[in-house]
């Protein structure tokens, strides 16, 4: 009954509210979009189009038809494009910040990977600059990255509050030059840190650099210095340091969600399920 032929055809018109138009952007002429309406009418028992009016508008019943014909288009066209990346090698390369909730990331990218298997998933781990020029370049198709402030061209973005990080057992504040714990030179939170610190006239030191944001929490948390760190990732080990501390309150850091255009069926799905996990994130961080 329900030919997403036909269909498609019907809701050009109503969307052109003219055939002739409808036929141009079907690429058909106005005779075949003609016959496939009244084919459409005829399977339903009904009239959907009012053709008297100065342009064409659907009646009562198409009206009713109209949100299910596109709903019915839309799954028709995500099943194809389903099917064709079950069926085919693609790549979808994906690029994350580093120190990004691994333990919830792992799990989605796992269950990604075993429902496309016809999918080959790239991830590449980094930090925040090179991940937003190699994504500006054309490296990954999905980017989640960490920036300052917000930007008009991403998905979504969440704030990501941060705060000061001390030893619980070996405090390091205190100590002069202060020892920092620290990403790699050009992180995000590195140049945050240092920026405000010689702004404030702070005496420091860099005791220990780390890509690693596992290593970076086990040195703080064993006395090697304090660190600017997100607060979802604090430990027993750790203590959160306090305005009282001095040191200066850095926020207006965000998570942000880029893709790129003309993304794949399997693409738009993994841009969904990390739009749900920074979402969620957001809500119990």
């Amino acid at each position: 009954m329900f030919d997403p032929v036909l269909l498609r055809s019907f809701v050009a018109v109503v969307e052109c509210a003219n055939f002739t138009r409808a036929a141009q952007r079907l690429h058909l002429t106005q005779s075949t979009v003609s016959q496939q309406i009244r084919r459409l009418e005829d399977n339903l028992g009904c009239t959907l189009l009012d053709r008297d009016q100065r342009h064409v508008i659907a009646t009562a019943e198409g009206e009713r038809l109209l949100a299910y014909a596109r709903r019915i288009l839309t799954l028709h066209e995500e099943a194809r494009e389903a099917m064709f990346n079950q069926q085919s090698e693609g790549v979808l390369r994906l690029g994350v910040p580093e120190d990004f909730a691994a333990d919830r990331l792992m799990p989605l990218l796992s269950s990604f990977g075993l429902e496309h298997p016809g999918v080959r998933l790239e991830v590449t781990s980094g930090l925040g600059p090179d991940l937003q020029r190699l994504f500006r370049r054309g490296e990954f198709e999905v980017l989640l990255v960490k920036q300052m402030g917000q930007n008009d061209d991403c998905l979504a973005s969440w704030p990501e509050p941060l705060c000061w990080v001390d030893s619980r057992s070996q405090p390091a504040l205190g100590r002069d030059p202060l020892p920092l714990v620290t990403f790699p030179a050009g992180g995000l939170y590195r140049n945050e840190m240092l920026n405000h610190l010689e702004m404030g006239g702070w005496h420091w030191r860099i005791s220990y650099s780390s890509a690693s944001l596992a290593s970076v929490c086990s040195a703080v948390a064993a006395g090697l210095g304090v660190s600017l760190l997100p607060r979802r990732v604090i430990t027993a080990g750790h203590q959160v340091l306090d305005a009282s501390s001095g040191l200066p309150d850095i926020q207006g850091v965000y998570l942000a969600l880029y893709a790129q255009g003309g993304l794949s069926y399997a693409g738009k799905v993994l841009q969904e399920q990390l739009l749900n996990l920074c979402a969620g994130l957001g809500q119990t961080g």
